[in-house]
């Protein structure tokens, strides 16, 4: 689950990854929390891309990895996705773990660890359990850095919406 040397592949999950990124900053100008997913063939080609979408929807489902997963399904005309890599800025949730073992990832590859929310590397660890019935290979730390910046800005940003004035203070 570590990050390898980058190979020549490598440099093209680098370049996904950045397009993944350019999704989750879009997201965050919408006000959804920034995370950005890509879902690519087994050739590279691009199946399909989506973004958190959970206040727009009054959906807590409408995570970026869900929506790629519905989309490549519809897409590929089969649920099962074996031979994908999917791209997102974030680790997994449990929910969407879940999803990527029974959608049969490939390889999953993701930005930043999410310590608190993550279920691949942190929490459940879903992958690791011995009831999973699909383990994808799983690279972590692409972009992770700007992954990260993107999620901190964010977040600092809507604290500082949300922070209760002191008494004399004028508004943002």
């Amino acid at each position: 689950m570590d990050r390898p040397d980058l190979s020549a592949s490598d440099a093209d999950l680098e370049r996904w990854m950045d397009h993944a990124l350019g999704l989750a900053s879009m997201a965050a100008r919408n006000g959804e929390v920034p995370v950005g997913a890509v879902l690519l063939s087994a050739t590279g080609q691009l199946i399909a891309e989506a973004v958190n979408t959970p206040i727009a929807q009054c959906d807590p489902t409408a995570h970026a990895e869900l929506a790629v997963l519905r989309k490549g399904a519809l897409a590929t005309g089969n649920y099962r996705l074996t031979g994908t890599t999917l791209l997102v800025t974030l680790e997994p949730c449990a929910m969407c773990a879940g999803a990527i073992c029974h959608a049969r990832i490939g390889h999953l590859v993701y930005g930043a660890d999410d310590p608190k929310g993550g279920a691949v590397r942190h929490g459940a660890t879903l992958f690791d359990q011995v009831t999973t019935h699909h383990r994808p290979r799983v690279t972590a730390g692409i972009r992770a850095d700007e992954s990260a910046a993107l999620l901190r800005s964010f977040f600092a940003e809507r604290r500082a919406m949300t922070r209760p004035r002191r008494h004399g203070e004028s508004g943002p």
